[in-house]
């Protein structure tokens, strides 16, 4: 069965970047486990992974979102950096790191640019290793920004492309309504205005008959010079396309 997320994963999965940026994680810190990871109140998915440490995450693959920290990071939406577990003087008897394994640490919150949190870019390692560096700290961030950016690309495109949808379904009533009038009115009323100017003929000598009859074919006549500027408008909007 799919991840309630997977939207999610698969969002994270159109980012042709979001490989590389694991990888430049991975080789700038030193670091075997780096992933982007969907947090909720009450869910951790991996939507990428690069996994060289045997971890055993695989996109679509949760954890249970209380054991990790990252569940603090959303709601304080501050990173969180840790260089070694076991000097650092806030995480050293943490659970989350003897629960997983590791001993350096470092995830960056993702943030859309409507403010909402998606979740983060993180990293772990069995190992020590130097991450409160500013380049470090700033690269993370960048890739941070930059995936947000990708996905409120994503969510527009697909804003355009609903949008699109409806324009063309728009489009395509329309012209179903000009053909209507462009043909199954032209006979009726070409019928309706040879009807006329017979009645016309007939009652030449009644004033009162003929007088309602030049309203009427006055009217028709406009009737039918719509009608035929209707279906020159569609024509020459066929011929522009």
């Amino acid at each position: 069965m799919k991840s309630d997320y997977q939207a999610d994963i698969d969002a994270i999965g159109k980012i042709d970047s979001v490989p590389t940026i694991l990888d430049v994680v991975c080789r700038t810190t030193g670091m075997g486990f780096a992933a982007v990871a969907r947090v909720t109140d009450s869910r951790w998915i991996a939507c990428s992974v690069l996994d060289h440490i045997a971890f055993g995450l695989q996109p679509g693959g949760e954890l249970q979102v209380e054991t990790t920290i990252c569940h603090e990071i959303r709601q304080s939406g501050e990173p969180v950096i840790i260089n070694k577990v076991a000097d650092d003087p806030v995480f050293c008897g943490h659970p989350t790191p003897a629960m997983y394994g590791f001993q350096s640490y470092i995830s960056m919150p993702i943030v859309r640019k409507d403010g909402s949190f998606f979740g983060t870019l993180c990293a772990i390692d069995p190992k020590p290793a130097r991450l409160k560096d500013p380049e470090i700290v700033g690269m993370f961030r960048l890739f941070a920004e930059l995936i947000a950016a990708h996905l409120d690309s994503i969510d527009q495109i697909a804003i355009s492309e609903q949008l699109l949808a409806k324009e063309r379904a728009f489009g395509a009533m329309r012209e179903k309504f000009i053909a209507v009038l462009g043909h199954d009115l032209r006979n009726p009323l070409a019928s309706l205005v040879s009807g006329t100017k017979m009645l016309m003929r007939k009652h030449e000598a009644e004033p009162d008959s003929r007088r309602i009859l030049l309203l009427m074919q006055g009217s028709l006549l406009r009737m039918r010079g719509l009608v035929d500027n209707i279906a020159d408008f569609r024509d020459r909007d066929w011929e522009a396309g």
